[in-house]
């Protein structure tokens, strides 16, 4: 169980900025560090909260402890404070759809926004990523699996500190991807549609990556 926890650097990189710390405002958490190697612990696994192992604590305080923090933003903050290393050579954009589990739409509705929608494979959800030359992220959207990838552009692309954007033919779009990189003096490394009549050149080696 040990890998799926923080490693002593990687903990003392976020324990100064989590909510619940000693001598931060409000209540002191009992521990932190444990609550964030059980959330972690979760999602790398893919276990249902329920089954979470007894020694990283109960599972429905730290589920609902999860819940307060997304709520509060705690979550995008850290990730804000993890980019700031970032390799910004270049920057790749991308989305996948997930499933959502068979019970997700039968919870009483509350007025959220809980990003699950129909297409043709059932209810979904769609992540739509923006990572640095490393693969680590650093900006991410979730919308309804039936949006078009070319939202996460316009939502994740400015702003953007990368050199240049790799991205797949479902980005290769004019007035939403290519003109906006261009006029921020981007490059944009996005293989051109196969109905262009006059296909764009793009830098084939770098969007291929390196061969093994």
């Amino acid at each position: 169980m040990r890998h799926h926890r923080l490693r002593d650097d990687q903990w003392d990189r976020i324990k100064d900025e989590l909510p619940g710390r000693a001598g931060s405002v409000g209540v002191t958490a009992a521990d932190n560090r444990l609550f964030i190697d059980a959330v972690l612990y979760r999602y790398r696994t893919g276990i249902p909260w329920r089954d979470l192992p007894e020694c990283l604590g109960a599972w429905n305080n730290t589920h609902r402890r999860h819940s307060r923090w997304a709520k509060r933003g705690v979550w995008n903050s850290i990730l804000a404070l993890l980019v700031v290393d970032a390799d910004n050579e270049y920057a790749m954009l991308d989305s996948t759809i997930v499933r959502a589990h068979q019970h997700s739409a039968g919870a009483k509705k509350t007025g959220e926004n809980q990003a699950i929608g129909k297409s043709k494979g059932g209810l979904s959800s769609k992540f739509h990523v923006l990572a640095d030359a490393l693969g680590n992220p650093l900006k991410i959207l979730l919308t309804v699996g039936r949006v078009h990838d070319l939202a996460g552009a316009d939502a994740l692309v400015p702003g953007m500190e990368a050199k240049a954007l790799l991205a797949d033919k479902a980005f290769d779009a004019d007035e939403r991807v290519i003109k906006p990189l261009q006029a921020a003096g981007k490059i944009a490394v996005i293989p051109p549609k196969s109905h262009r009549k006059n296909p764009r050149a793009f830098d084939k080696t770098l969007y291929e990556g390196p061969r093994t």
